[in-house]
């Protein structure tokens, strides 16, 4: 099995493909460590796309290059799929933490991903409260 380095949050993801803020730092963590997401991570990134394309914040070309780029990175990254024991551990983080429910599924993933060992592995993330739940869990984040 392909080692993998760094667990992603969809808000990290999201400036690989679209130029925005935070995609210099996206791009530099991405070069050093390959990608574990949670299932529904394309999910919420083409949700995201469809977003700025509805404010008119990308156009339909951009929009089209998002999702290329995000169909590039499926290809190659690993997405720990839905269990109930991942359910189980999200309905736990909301109670521990002030999570939304995609983010507690991605932060439970994480810890699915880490053999429920975070010990400080790497969790790439621009959302601050999912970045404090992350730290507090034991994962080493990186955040802008």
């Amino acid at each position: 099995m392909k080692k993998i380095d760094a667990f992603w949050d969809s808000s990290a993801l999201v400036p690989l493909c679209v130029d925005q803020g935070g995609s210099a730092f996206a791009r530099a963590a991405e070069r050093n460590k390959s990608i574990a997401v949670w299932w529904g991570t394309p999910l919420e990134m083409t949700g995201a796309f469809c977003r700025l394309l509805r404010s008119a914040d990308m156009d339909r070309r951009g929009f089209e290059m998002a999702k290329n780029r995000l169909a590039a990175f499926r290809a190659r990254w690993v997405e720990v799929l839905p269990t109930e024991r991942l359910r189980e551990m999200g309905l736990s983080l909301m109670e521990r933490h002030p999570l939304r429910a995609a983010d507690a599924a991605q932060l439970a993933a994480a810890l699915v991903w880490s053999g429920e060992q975070a010990r400080q592995r790497p969790f790439i993330c621009l959302d601050g409260r999912l970045a404090a739940a992350a730290a507090q869990e034991g994962f080493a984040v990186e955040i802008l």
